[in-house]
């Protein structure tokens, strides 16, 4: 028998995160520049790193995830600044 630790978990969420929010991005249900859509690829990445933290190593992949990662926290970033500019008063 086979044991899968909390990790491997971390990134068996983390793949269907990512795989989700891109057939939703597809198929026109969540929107590219859209809050959700940003999380679930943050989250996602975030899920997968911690599977090769802890589980086995491969700095090819977690360079991917990180970069995952870090586009994901600039799409929030900006999106929120967006966000903001547009709502601010007098705009």
């Amino acid at each position: 028998m086979t044991t899968i630790f909390w990790y491997d978990w971390a990134g068996y969420v983390g793949v269907v995160l990512v795989l989700l929010a891109y057939l939703l991005l597809q198929a026109r249900l969540l929107r590219g520049d859209g809050l959700v859509y940003q999380l679930m690829n943050l989250f996602g990445a975030l899920g997968v790193m911690l599977s090769l933290l802890f589980g086995s190593f491969n700095l090819p992949a977690f360079l991917m995830e990180l970069a995952w990662l870090l586009i994901s926290l600039y799409g929030i970033v900006r999106g929120q600044r967006a966000r903001g500019t547009a709502s601010a008063p007098g705009s």
